[in-house]
């Protein structure tokens, strides 16, 4: 690949990407939660901060998690869009036995499992979810979540979120609230 086009490609990516930033080199990889528990991370999650995703435009957006009688997850994700409920399902499976924290999940039969890694999570009150995609290991796109068993979480617990997103080589500078208010 030659330099120019090696610096040109980000650029020609951007419009497929408008919401997402892209960053120089691979993706991060921050350690994952220890010893997690599948089963006590499933239910019902509320997005509290995200990093501006292209496909999460709406409101009071959460996510619903279950397993299935074959041990894969079913994943229905919500958003209220324009005064509308919109959802969508999708399939997750844990990637690797040795790591039960590294996930993948896929909303179409035709595209590949994205990773969805939760970084950390005490079960009952939030998780901190972390995705990233190398483009030929020239550049990044990641997503990162902070993630509450309710609607509102306290300004501590998200700070202290963003300080392990942080610390864990994960730009947060772009984060923002997640919009939970007039959901019921």
């Amino acid at each position: 690949m030659t330099p120019l086009f090696a610096l040109l490609l980000p650029l020609l990516l951007l419009p497929l990407v408008s919401a997402q930033v892209p960053h120089w080199g691979p993706c991060p990889e921050p350690a994952v939660q220890p010893a997690f528990s599948m089963k006590k991370f499933m239910g019902r999650w509320f997005e509290i901060a995200k990093l501006p995703a292209q496909f999460e435009k709406g409101k009071c957006i959460e996510t619903n998690f279950s397993m299935k009688a074959d041990q894969t997850i079913r994943v229905v994700s919500s958003e209220i869009l324009k005064g509308e409920l919109r959802t969508i399902e999708g399939t997750g499976v844990t990637e690797d036995l040795k790591n039960p924290a590294k996930l993948g999940i896929s909303y179409s039969y035709v595209l590949p499992y994205s990773p969805y890694w939760i970084l950390s999570t005490d079960y009952e009150n939030s998780a901190l979810i972390y995705s990233c995609t190398d483009v030929l290991r020239l550049f990044h796109m990641d997503f990162a979540w902070i993630l509450g068993r309710t609607r509102t979480l306290p300004a501590a617990t998200v700070n202290k979120a963003r300080e392990i997103f942080t610390s864990s080589n994960i730009d947060v500078s772009r984060m923002v609230a997640s919009r939970q208010q007039g959901c019921d």
